[in-house]
Protein backbone atom coordinates (compact mmCIF):
# COMPACT_ATOMS: atom_id res chain seq x y z
CA UNK A 1 0.00 0.00 0.00
CA UNK A 2 1.44 3.31 -1.08
CA UNK A 3 1.23 6.04 1.56
CA UNK A 4 -0.16 9.39 0.46
CA UNK A 5 -2.25 12.15 2.00
CA UNK A 6 -5.50 10.35 1.19
CA UNK A 7 -4.63 6.80 2.29
CA UNK A 8 -2.36 7.75 5.21
CA UNK A 9 -0.88 4.28 4.73
CA UNK A 10 -4.13 2.51 5.57
CA UNK A 11 -5.91 -0.03 3.36
CA UNK A 12 -9.32 1.04 4.71
CA UNK A 13 -10.29 4.47 5.99
CA UNK A 14 -13.43 6.33 7.05
CA UNK A 15 -14.00 8.96 4.36
CA UNK A 16 -16.48 11.52 3.07
CA UNK A 17 -17.63 10.67 -0.48
CA UNK A 18 -19.79 13.11 -2.48
CA UNK A 19 -21.16 12.61 -5.97
CA UNK A 20 -20.81 16.03 -7.61
CA UNK A 21 -23.09 15.08 -10.52
CA UNK A 22 -25.71 12.80 -9.01
CA UNK A 23 -26.61 10.68 -6.00
CA UNK A 24 -25.18 7.77 -4.01
CA UNK A 25 -28.13 5.63 -2.94
CA UNK A 26 -30.45 8.66 -3.00
CA UNK A 27 -28.08 11.10 -1.27
CA UNK A 28 -25.46 13.54 -2.52
CA UNK A 29 -22.87 12.55 0.05
CA UNK A 30 -22.08 9.73 2.42
CA UNK A 31 -19.58 8.95 5.15
CA UNK A 32 -18.32 5.40 5.10
CA UNK A 33 -15.45 2.95 4.77
CA UNK A 34 -13.43 3.09 1.58
CA UNK A 35 -10.60 0.83 0.46
CA UNK A 36 -7.67 1.80 -1.71
CA UNK A 37 -5.79 0.19 -4.56
CA UNK A 38 -2.15 -0.76 -3.99
CA UNK A 39 -1.03 2.48 -5.64
CA UNK A 40 -3.55 4.56 -3.66
CA UNK A 41 -4.81 6.13 -6.90
CA UNK A 42 -8.16 4.30 -6.87
CA UNK A 43 -10.85 4.28 -4.20
CA UNK A 44 -13.46 1.56 -3.83
CA UNK A 45 -16.76 2.49 -2.18
CA UNK A 46 -20.18 0.75 -2.26
CA UNK A 47 -19.40 -1.06 -5.50
CA UNK A 48 -17.91 2.02 -7.19
CA UNK A 49 -14.40 2.21 -8.57
CA UNK A 50 -13.26 5.82 -8.32
CA UNK A 51 -10.08 6.81 -10.12
CA UNK A 52 -8.02 9.88 -9.24
CA UNK A 53 -8.73 12.70 -11.67
CA UNK A 54 -5.32 13.42 -13.21
CA UNK A 55 -4.63 17.13 -13.23
CA UNK A 56 -7.69 17.62 -11.01
CA UNK A 57 -11.28 17.38 -12.12
CA UNK A 58 -13.62 20.26 -12.70
CA UNK A 59 -15.92 19.39 -9.79
CA UNK A 60 -14.17 16.62 -7.92
CA UNK A 61 -10.88 14.90 -7.27
CA UNK A 62 -12.03 11.43 -8.46
CA UNK A 63 -14.27 10.09 -11.21
CA UNK A 64 -16.36 6.93 -11.52
CA UNK A 65 -14.60 4.56 -13.89
CA UNK A 66 -17.95 3.28 -15.25
CA UNK A 67 -19.96 6.51 -15.67
CA UNK A 68 -17.37 9.31 -15.71
CA UNK A 69 -19.25 11.20 -12.96
CA UNK A 70 -17.02 13.25 -10.70
CA UNK A 71 -16.74 12.66 -6.95
CA UNK A 72 -15.18 14.50 -4.05
CA UNK A 73 -13.39 12.09 -1.67
CA UNK A 74 -11.71 13.34 1.51
CA UNK A 75 -11.14 12.62 5.17
CA UNK A 76 -13.93 13.39 7.62
CA UNK A 77 -13.52 16.83 9.16
CA UNK A 78 -14.21 17.71 12.79
CA UNK A 79 -17.60 19.13 11.97
CA UNK A 80 -18.56 15.79 10.48
CA UNK A 81 -18.24 16.17 6.72
CA UNK A 82 -16.61 18.16 4.01
CA UNK A 83 -19.70 19.91 2.71
CA UNK A 84 -19.11 23.60 2.08
CA UNK A 85 -21.02 25.67 4.64
CA UNK A 86 -23.05 27.34 1.85
CA UNK A 87 -24.19 23.98 0.44
CA UNK A 88 -27.16 22.03 1.78
CA UNK A 89 -26.76 18.37 0.93
CA UNK A 90 -28.34 15.22 2.24
CA UNK A 91 -25.58 13.24 3.96
CA UNK A 92 -25.75 9.96 5.79
CA UNK A 93 -23.24 7.87 7.71
CA UNK A 94 -23.16 4.22 6.64
CA UNK A 95 -24.45 1.90 9.35
CA UNK A 96 -21.21 -0.10 9.52
CA UNK A 97 -19.23 3.14 9.97
CA UNK A 98 -21.44 4.84 12.57
CA UNK A 99 -19.52 3.67 15.66
CA UNK A 100 -16.15 4.83 14.28
CA UNK A 101 -17.70 8.11 13.11
CA UNK A 102 -19.06 8.83 16.61
CA UNK A 103 -15.68 7.94 18.16
CA UNK A 104 -13.88 10.22 15.70
CA UNK A 105 -16.23 13.13 16.41
CA UNK A 106 -15.85 12.72 20.19
CA UNK A 107 -12.06 12.54 19.86
CA UNK A 108 -11.99 15.71 17.78
CA UNK A 109 -14.39 17.55 20.10
CA UNK A 110 -11.85 17.51 22.91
Amino acid sequence: MKTNQLTRGKETRLMYVENKEGLIDGLSGRIGWVTFSKSGRSVYYRGLTLKRASGGGILGNFYDEATGQEYWVSGVKRRGSNVHSAERLGIEVDEDAREEYVRLRKKNAV
